[in-house]
Order: C-alpha cells, then sequence, then structure tokens
C-alpha cells in the first residue's frame, strides 16, 4: 500500500523547492507570478506589459521648460510549456519523502531547471523569444524593435587584440558600464561558467582580501563577494559565436528609426546577439547625458545575411537635439555617412557570455497550467515560480505516471543593466 504521506500535493510544494533551488541564474533573476492565468478567459500567450523606468532632462535658470512624460513599455510573453515525464511503481511511491527527493524528484526538477534556465539565459543574447509547444499554437512572434539581448561587454585582450580570460579589470569595467548605464549599486551579480570561476578564482586570489573571504574561495574553489559583485556559478551560461563580418560602412541615418541601421552592403554575416561598434558614436551617462569617452555598443536584434544594408540594433540610437539633451538619450553623437562599423570579436569568433547584472535586468514570469480531472493534479506557487504535477495509474504495468510542468517566459527587460562579460574558449 502507498504511503498515505507521499501526496500528490506534498510531491509538488517540494517539487517547485527543488526547482528553484536548483540554478542559480534563475535563483537571481525578477521572477514574477501571473496569479490571474489560470483563471478562465486566459490561455497559454498572456501577454505581460512592463514599465520601463521613466526619463527626463534637467533645465537651469528660472524658466521652465516643460517636458512630456514618455512612458515605454515592453511586452513579455509566456507561451513555452515545458515539462519532466517520469514514471514509477507503486512500491517506490511507498518510500518516504526524503527517499523520493534523493532517488526520483531531485534529479528531475535539476534536470527541468536547467532546461528554463538555458531559455532564460539566452535573454542575454538575443532576447527570449517563447516558443508555443503544443498543437494549433501560432507561431512565435519575431523580436521586437525594442527588446534585445544585453547590450553592454566587458572583455580582456592582449595587444594584438586576441580575446583572453577575465581579471579584476575586466570584473571592475563591467561594474563601471553598469553605472554609466544607470543600474543600482547594490544587489549586482555575476553568474559565470565553471571554467570561467575556475580562472577568475585563480587570478583574483592574490588580490588584498579579508582572510576570511580568501579562505572561502581556497575551501569552495568558488567565487563568494568581490569588486562589488556577488558571483555565482551556473553551467547555463551561453557560447556566443559571431557573424563573419567584421567591418561595415554607414549609409546613412534616419532618427525617425533609432533602431535600425542603414548599412552600405556589407561583406559576411551578423547574427543576433553580436555586439557592434560604430566609430565617432560614443555612449553617454544614462543620467546626465554627457559623453563617456567610449565608443557606445550595440547588440544586433536580427541576423543579417551577406550583402545586407540594414542592421536591427538596440539599444535605438539616440542622440542630442541642436547640442541639447534629450529624454532617453543613449549617444553623444548620431552616426555619421560612411563611419566604420565594427563587429566586436568578428570572424566567427566563440566566446563564453557570462553575465554581469542587476536582477531588474531579467524578468522570468510563470503562470498556472489548468488542474485537468479524472487525474491526481496539484499545483503550488514559491517566490515567483507556478509548477503543476500530474499523476495518473496505469493498471497494466503497476504504475505512476507523473509528469511536471512549467509555464514560463523571459526577457531582458532592461538589457542596459546587463554586461556581457567575455571569456575565451
Amino acid at each position: 500500500m502507498a504511503n498515505t504521506l507521499l501526496t500528490t500535493s506534498k510531491i509538488t510544494r517540494e517539487a517547485v523547492l527543488l526547482f528553484l533551488n536548483a540554478n542559480q541564474l534563475i535563483r537571481n533573476v525578477n521572477r514574477q507570478y501571473d496569479a490571474d492565468f489560470g483563471k478562465a478567459g486566459e490561455k497559454i500567450g498572456s501577454q505581460l506589459r512592463i514599465r520601463l523606468p521613466n526619463d527626463y532632462t534637467v533645465t537651469k535658470g528660472p524658466a521652465a521648460s516643460i517636458q512630456d512624460t514618455a512612458e515605454q513599455q515592453t511586452v513579455l510573453t509566456m507561451a513555452t510549456q515545458a515539462h519532466v515525464d517520469i514514471s514509477f511503481t507503486t512500491v517506490e511511491q511507498a518510500l518516504s519523502l526524503d527517499d523520493f527527493d534523493d532517488i526520483i524528484l531531485e534529479p528531475a526538477m535539476n534536470n527541468l531547471a536547467g532546461q528554463v534556465a538555458l531559455d532564460i539565459a539566452s535573454v542575454t543574447d538575443q532576447g527570449f523569444v517563447s516558443i508555443p509547444s503544443g498543437p494549433g499554437q501560432a507561431p512565435p512572434a519575431p523580436l521586437t524593435a525594442t527588446t534585445g539581448g544585453f547590450c553592454n561587454i566587458a572583455f580582456n585582450v592582449d595587444t594584438n587584440g586576441t580575446l583572453l580570460s577575465p581579471n579584476s579589470g575586466t570584473v571592475l569595467d563591467a561594474g563601471a558600464i553598469l553605472s554609466n548605464n544607470s543600474a543600482r549599486l547594490d544587489k549586482r551579480k555575476i553568474v559565470q561558467s565553471p571554467r570561467t570561476e575556475a580562472r577568475l578564482v585563480n587570478s583574483l586570489s592574490g588580490l588584498f582580501n579579508p582572510a576570511t573571504r580568501i579562505s572561502k574561495q581556497y575551501e569552495s574553489g568558488q567565487m563568494k563577494n568581490a569588486l562589488g559583485f556577488d558571483f555565482f556559478m551556473d553551467q547555463t551560461v551561453i557560447n556566443h559565436t559571431t557573424g563573419t563580418m567584421t567591418t561595415a560602412t554607414v549609409s546613412g541615418f534616419s532618427t525617425a528609426a533609432p533602431y535600425s541601421l542603414p548599412v552600405n552592403a556589407i561583406t559576411g554575416t551578423l547574427n543576433v546577439g553580436d555586439i557592434i561598434t560604430i566609430a565617432g558614436v560614443n555612449a553617454v551617462n544614462r543620467v546626465n547625458k554627457q559623453t563617456t569617452g567610449e565608443l557606445r555598443t550595440f547588440v544586433v536584434t536580427g541576423a543579417v545575411n551577406n550583402g545586407g544594408t540594414s542592421i536591427s540594433v538596440y539599444p535605438a540610437i539616440i542622440g542630442p537635439t541642436n547640442g541639447s539633451p534629450v529624454q532617453y538619450q543613449t549617444v553623444a553623437a548620431i552616426p555619421l555617412a560612411n563611419a566604420t562599423v565594427t563587429n566586436i570579436f568578428g570572424g566567427g569568433t566563440t566566446y563564453r557570455k557570462n553575465a554581469a547584472y542587476v536582477p531588474e535586468a531579467i524578468t522570468m514570469a510563470t503562470g498556472d497550467l489548468p488542474l485537468p480531472d479524472n487525474v491526481k493534479a496539484a499545483r503550488a506557487q514559491y517566490d515567483g515560480i507556478s509548477l503543476r504535477i500530474l499523476t495518473q495509474y496505469m493498471v497494466g504495468t503497476d504504475q505512476e505516471v507523473t509528469r511536471c510542468d512549467i509555464l514560463y517566459g523571459g526577457l531582458a527587460v532592461r538589457p542596459e543593466w546587463g554586461c556581457i562579460v567575455a571569456d575565451v574558449i
């Protein structure tokens, strides 16, 4: 007889805790739970509108210069349903909850969380477009002009421009980039691959740090807290391969289309997630609108084939008007004709995209899936995560067939508040 304490509800409540604890990236992004999703009238494909921060300019002197509040929004779509499907005998169901965790539930939740985290990690590269998984669902919408991956990058290169592994200077540079883009100073995170973590621990071991911190790093082999960031290791950090284009030239630019950069026909390709710069187009501090003296980096939001004449980019290319700062300004000057466009690490280079960010840069949303009749069914929500478990008995094999589902979506809501920390493969 099955252990009466091991109910579907208990398993579900335990599963959602194991899911959240299984992955560092998921634990360290902004999580939203849509409590209305599972109610009558809702369906897969629900869109959440997320308001972005307002921006204003400052006027000096006694005269008022009234400006409108031009609010911006972006849309996060929950349309991806992922699940783990398992079966176990009634004998296995009679195990204690601790044994059931170790043997069945923990590895299942680890794999499910890893797949979800891989999708969420992709927002650092290209923005995450949810893929409907059920029959009859509409195809996913393409990336819009206002979504994209992380548009900032910090990297370490040698005198020949060859990419090296990050060091303390790379981490400090990532922090400076976040500050110039008005990211909050506290709760800054770096999620890094196991290989990057090993290299950084070795690189930073000689810094002047409190002995207790050095001891923890030595004992655990892991970064903890340093240089303004909390460090976390995660296997779902993605690798990115750049397109083959190295440089191109601007053919002209219209302020009416700030997310599109017209270029003369390119030689080679650009991939979604490539990072480009434009000669003469410097970034500005997002608070005071003054130039940083450094080129603004842009992320490519749409693939460009050989011979292409337009590059879709994020952020928008918004310069001053008649020399005066404007709301949402991103650059000190707009691109000039024939300015050189450079693909950072161009030529088919593959590198690790470790992520430095504040949690508000990435939003993950989950919603309640319905509970069907005639099966054992339960839902559980915890800290912004909703999971559903369904179980049905198969008399022919004396097995319980169980599936654990999650409905989710992810988006780089504020890509400027994230920075890629590049590492050589």
